[in-house]
């Protein structure tokens, strides 16, 4: 998942504003895309996927789905297609009971019309509590340093408990385990003349362990060239960096926030070289409906994701959906000195699921009094 990795904005992100996407759910989404396409369609869906091919894509994607999904896996119904607005609604509806109401929609009025042939939408929610809850009577306002030079009055969660924090040439990571956790997603798929079908319950495996880890550079306005480390190095940067020893801390704050992000993902996946799906004339997608020969190409890919993060844990959602339409249309413990870790100027952040490495949610804070 290394090119989905990284962010879902166009250009130099740190001029856009906060940012916070899932990278499971648009992994999960093309995936299915993938699954049926063929030729330069196919290849180009697996370079973005980091997969060599389809056998080894839907091999990961079980994986993915397994532990960090753990609610169940895909299943298409049969049975009459509504009508297009009523089919939005449906969507919509799905994605905002599988997301606790988080999002209430993904797909914007009119979006889906009379020629679409077939959508996919994925749904993700996550709510953990921390391993060590935040004393809230210790939260207290501090000044955040933006990158435009100025400053923000912010609430900081303090603590005065040993936290896992590793510190490299040029920043440090602090990883938050999540000591209780409730996480489930769905796959939603429907093709013209077809009821949607969605994620059902199947073989629990071990459970998933999931953690919050920030990445914060040591220089006020070192967040570009950190995330620009982070991406080209690839998806082993994360493990490779992430602590697994306590150390004792000086000062540590880390703000509360909340963030959320919408927008089409057509831009970037061609920018990621994700072109011939969106070509009416290329497209190569003949297994993506059983039993049509209605040439098909992706239309558009939309976004949604929220988080918010306090001191009893975080609680976040996101969704992707896909729109189709015909073509007639370390090693050893030493205890260290005190470290600190004032997260009091732009960091990024990822909710990962420790074993599979599963990227659930992941962004950056440039401000974190703004949505």
């Amino acid at each position: 998942m290394s090119k989905l990795s990284s962010s879902p904005a166009d250009g130099d992100t740190t001029k856009s504003g906060n940012l916070v996407f899932s990278p499971v759910s648009i992994y999960s989404a093309l995936s299915l895309a993938a699954a049926g396409a063929r030729g330069k369609t196919l290849s180009e869906l697996l370079d973005a996927l980091g997969a060599k091919s389809r056998e080894s894509l839907a091999e990961s994607v079980r994986g993915v789905v397994e532990r960090a999904l753990p609610d169940g896996g895909p299943r298409r119904g049969g049975g009459g297609g509504p009508r297009p607005e009523e089919a939005r609604k449906q969507i919509n509806s799905w994605v905002a009971k599988k997301t606790s109401n988080l999002i209430d929609s993904v797909l914007p009025p009119g979006m889906v019309k009379s020629n679409t042939r077939l959508v996919v939408a994925t749904a993700i929610y996550f709510k953990g509590v921390w391993d060590t809850p935040f004393d809230k009577s210790l939260t207290r306002e501090h000044k955040f340093h933006r990158l435009d030079g100025g400053a923000v009055d912010a609430q900081f969660m303090r603590s005065h408990d040993d936290q896992f924090i590793a510190t490299y040439k040029g920043f440090k990571v602090l990883r938050m385990p999540y000591a209780v956790h409730d996480s489930f997603g769905g796959l939603w798929a429907m093709a013209s003349g077809a009821q949607p079908g969605s994620l059902i319950p199947r073989a629990m495996p071990p459970p998933p362990e999931y953690s919050m880890c920030v990445f914060l550079p040591d220089a006020r306005d070192g967040l570009r060239s950190l995330e620009e480390e982070i991406a080209a190095s690839g998806p082993g940067f994360l493990a490779e960096h992430m602590p697994w020893s306590r150390v004792e801390v000086g000062d540590f704050r880390v703000p509360k926030f909340k963030l959320s992000f919408y927008d089409s993902l057509k831009r970037v996946l061609e920018d990621l070289g994700v072109k011939a799906v969106f070509d009416p004339n290329r497209a190569d997608l003949p297994d993506m409906v059983e039993g049509s020969e209605e040439p098909l190409y992706l239309a558009d890919v939309f976004h949604r994701a929220v988080i918010e993060v306090n001191e009893e844990g975080t609680e976040a959602a996101a969704s992707t959906a896909l729109l189709f339409l015909g073509k007639a249309c370390g090693p050893g413990y030493e205890r260290p000195k005190p470290v600190d870790f004032v997260a009091d100027h732009p960091f990024a952040f990822f909710v990962v699921e420790e074993v599979s490495g599963a990227i659930l949610f992941a962004g950056h804070v440039l401000d974190p009094t703004k949505l």
